[in-house]
């Protein structure tokens, strides 16, 4: 019913010792006995939940392919001699993405330190399913 580490993922059908599963994974629902009729409806919930993943990888495709490339414009207020006021960490990237339209949450860009320049910097967007793309974040100022 659960991914069990060492043991199984959800829906697998796999046979334990008798005392494992009566005093451990029974009574706690992590498993069930696999009777005929369990057995079919595990694999059903298994083929839904495939069909389920793909349908999100092709969804996570599209908007990965939409963000490539993307050059996103931050305009942060700075000093006389060109210093900048703040930082620009993953929060206010994100803040711009969904600005710009994008669905981007603040634990998917990778970022190594923030951003305390004017110029181009590279960043990268993590997604599911292993997909990762790079954009160009552009910082420039304005003055007080």
């Amino acid at each position: 019913m659960q991914d069990i580490e060492q043991i199984g993922k959800k829906y697998d059908v796999k046979e334990v010792a008798s005392g494992y599963a009566r005093h451990f994974l029974l009574p706690r629902g992590l498993a069930k006995e696999a009777t005929e009729s369990i057995v079919r409806w595990a694999e059903m919930q298994k083929e839904v939940e495939e069909k389920k993943a793909e349908a999100e990888l092709k969804q996570t495709q599209a908007v990965a392919s939409s963000m490539d490339g993307l050059e996103v414009s931050i305009v942060v207020r700075v000093g006389e001699e060109g210093q900048l006021f703040e930082s620009i960490g993953q929060q206010k990237i994100a803040d711009r993405l969904r600005e710009m339209g994008y669905d981007a949450k603040k634990n998917q860009i990778v970022l190594q330190n923030p951003i305390k320049d004017m110029g181009e910097f590279p960043v990268k967007i993590k997604f599911a399913h292993n997909l990762e793309v790079e954009m160009k974040v552009i910082v420039s100022g304005k003055e007080e």
